[in-house]
């Protein structure tokens, strides 16, 4: 798996060995906005193609680094979930990385199955003003 980079810390999820203290330094490290969130985009690491975008908050962060699985925070439904708990198509996490700003999260997954809930390989299908 590749190095996490948050926080200055590389770390490689899921880490059983991984302390909770270099977890939460990790997460304290990142903006989070004023309803405690920030974007997470998910990226295919093997080609590098984006598959989808969804919200996490420092809990979500925290299970993500641990388990080694994407989890993400739902704003309609008020709850966590886990990429795949009911479809089957799991993201295994590779690696983690802040942007500048600390603000952002790039998630790149070795993901099973299509990323997104409409059955295709990326949520990113549609292009805009009718281009091809």
């Amino acid at each position: 798996m590749s190095d996490l980079s948050i926080g200055g810390l590389g770390l490689s999820p899921p880490n059983p060995q991984l302390s909770t203290t270099q977890v939460d330094d990790a997460v304290a490290g990142l903006e989070f906005d004023a309803a405690g969130l920030l974007p997470a985009v998910v990226q295919d690491d093997h080609d590098g193609a984006v598959l989808m975008v969804a919200w996490m908050d420092a809990e979500a962060v925290r299970r993500t680094l641990t388990t080694g699985r994407t989890w993400f925070w739902s704003r309609s439904r008020r709850r966590y979930w886990q990429k795949g708990e009911t479809s089957g198509n799991v993201q295994h996490v590779r690696s983690v990385t802040a942007d500048c700003d600390n603000d952002t999260l790039l998630v790149r997954v070795e993901q099973v199955g299509p990323a997104c809930h409409t059955g295709t390989r990326s949520c990113f299908s549609r292009p805009l003003g009718g281009g091809g």
